[in-house]
Parts: C-alpha cells; sequence; structure tokens
C-alpha cells in the first residue's frame, strides 16, 4: 500500500505567551518581549522565503534573550531550514542547557534528529518531551515519535505511538489515518473499517482515506464496496494523487 509520510510537528513556534508577576522581573520581561517580536518577525519572513531578513531578526531575538528557549528553538528552526546543521544542533543544545524541562524544546530537537535520521535519538528525545511534567502537548508527541518510527521502517513502534496520540487527544486526524493504514496493512480490517468509518463521519471524505478504504476492501474481497468507495474519488478527487494510485492500482 502507498504511504505518505506527513510532516512532523513543531511546538512552540508560532505563538508566545510570558507571564510575570514580580516587579524584579520587569527587565527580564522587557527583553522577552522583544525577543517575541524578533521571533514573530523572522518566522514571517521565513514563511515568505525572505531568508536574510529571517537570520536578522532570530538572531536579535537571541541577542535580546540568549537564554529563551523560544528564540532558540527558532533559530534553530531557520539554522534547519538553510540546511546549517551544526548550528542548528548547537542552538538547541543551549536550548536544552538553559530549559532542560521544557517539553517543546525536546519535541523540537526530536524533530530536528528524525529528519537527520538519527532515529534512536529522536525517539529519545520525543520520549523526555512527553516526561516532562506540566506538558500538555504529549499527543504531538506521541504522534511525532510515531510519524518518526514509520520514517524508520519500524511500523510495530509507529502503531504503538498512534495509539498513544489518540488515547490522549482522540481527536486527531493524522493519527486516526495512519493508525487505520497500519491496521489495513495488519489484517485488522474490522478495527480499520471501524475507524474510517468514525473518520468520515467527523471529517468527511477525504482522498488518502478513500484510497485506505479502497485497500481495506480490496483486502476484504468486497469488489463492489471497492467499486463504492473509487466511485467517490473520481467524483470528488479527480486530480488528486490518490486517484492516479487507484487507477494504476497501487493501493
Amino acid at each position: 500500500m502507498a504511504r505518505t509520510l506527513c510532516s512532523l510537528l513543531l511546538m512552540g513556534l508560532l505563538a508566545g505567551c510570558v507571564t510575570v508577576t514580580e516587579e524584579k522581573n520587569n527587565a527580564k520581561f522587557d527583553t522577552i518581549q522583544i525577543a517575541e517580536s524578533r521571533i514573530a518577525l523572522g518566522l514571517a519572513y521565513l514563511d515568505a522565503g525572505q531568508w536574510e531578513r529571517a537570520r536578522q531578526n532570530l538572531e536579535m531575538a537571541v541577542q535580546h534573550a540568549p537564554t529563551y528557549y523560544r528564540a532558540l528553538i527558532s533559530f534553530a528552526h531557520y539554522l534547519q531550514e538553510v540546511g546549517e546543521y551544526d548550528q542548528a544542533e548547537e542552538q538547541f543544545k543551549k536550548a536544552l542547557r538553559t530549559s532542560p524541562r521544557n517539553g517543546d524544546v525536546r519535541n523540537n530537537y526530536g524533530v530536528f534528529l528524525c529528519r537527520q535520521e538519527r532515529y534512536d535519538e529522536a525517539q529519545a528525545a520525543f520520549a523526555k518531551a512527553i516526561e516532562q511534567p506540566y506538558y500538555y502537548k504529549m499527543s504531538g508527541s506521541y504522534e511525532n515519535a510515531a510519524i518518526c518510527a514509520l520514517k524508520s521502517g519500524d511500523a510495530v513502534l509507529a502503531k504503538e505511538w498512534f495509539e498513544k496520540a489518540i488515547d490522549h487527544e482522540p481527536n486527531r486526524p493524522l493519527s486516526t489515518l495512519q493508525l487505520a493504514k497500519l491496521e489495513v496493512e495488519d489484517d485488522e480490517l474490522n478495527e480499520a473499517r471501524l475507524r474510517l468509518f468514525q473518520f468520515h463521519k467527523r471529517y468527511g471524505y477525504r482522498s488518502n482515506s478513500l484510497l485506505t478504504m479502497i485497500s481495506l476492501e480490496a483486502k476484504a474481497e468486497r469488489p463492489h464496496e471497492v467499486e463504492r468507495y473509487a466511485n467517490v474519488l473520481a467524483k470528488q478527487f479527480p486530480k488528486s494523487k490518490e486517484y492516479r494510485l487507484y487507477l494504476a492500482n497501487e493501493y
């Protein structure tokens, strides 16, 4: 069955929230607020492909708040995007030294390691993120661990982590669909069919969910159901990659 690996999820880059309750922290608060402004600008420039301005603003964020984890992981993200991997890892390690119990730092370091195909280290980083106290993004880190396991070729571990992600947050469409695909591969057809029914009820038809259902019904030797879902795929997603795969019998 054709499988598309989905993007790993970065944490703590899009929005910052700073709360200070003591006056003695005002100076630190001001530097972090300035850093937040530079982070927002830098990431916006990065999304727009304006690399020089992105770097300028993200470097300034680190200059204003050299131990602030969001400044460090945002700059590390930029460095990774432009292929400066050694420097990116240096920023991650600074963030780990200054914020060792921050789940976002450990999760994003895991994403970095997985993209470098350092799979065992990545799994260790995701596990460290998950075990941090007061870390509320566990489902996202489980999902990342699952995607990374899938990328490394360990479908058994991937299945375990996708199940954990759904246990912690049932409404995760990526984990739900990926788990259904793995269940089809393992001939757990009834479980996969129920999961896909629930997926379609909540999210509607998607091209990738329809192709998974076609694969499932083909395995179940139900040609009429294969034809039914293929017709939906052709009607709703005629230009999709999944429809081309169906036509090529690659499912």
